[in-house]
């Protein structure tokens, strides 16, 4: 009986030893490349893109940043500016391009539209 019972603990004991499990590696995320706009409006000032797109139809400044926005029949292109410095001239940081019912729309597509004669 006694061999029984120190069989029996000795199992038991066993039975919560733990041995380390590996952690599975993470996978690495993909670095995202990072917004693409044709023809780089990212980094242009307000003249510049005004230069490249031709007048917006909107200009909001609010605090040191500019929204600039130019309009054509197929899209609406919002260009998001701010100072990366300050004392520094405000510069292209985003651009979004939607339709005029706010469905996105492919950048590159919006450019070129506005920038056709």
């Amino acid at each position: 009986m006694r061999k029984i019972l120190v069989l029996t603990a000795a199992l038991l004991l066993a039975g919560c030893a733990t041995t380390p499990v590996p952690e599975p590696e993470k996978p690495q995320e993909p670095t995202p490349a990072g917004p693409t706009v044709p023809g780089t409006l990212l980094n242009l000032t307000a003249a510049e893109l005004i230069q490249k797109m031709g007048q917006p139809v909107l200009q909001v400044r609010e605090g040191p940043g500019l929204k600039l926005q130019f309009k054509s029949r197929s899209c609406i292109l919002d260009a998001y500016l701010y100072p990366q410095q300050q004392g520094q001239a405000p510069v292209a940081s985003y651009v979004d391009a939607r339709r005029g019912d706010g469905r996105d729309v492919d950048k590159a597509a919006c450019v070129a539209a506005l920038r056709a004669p």
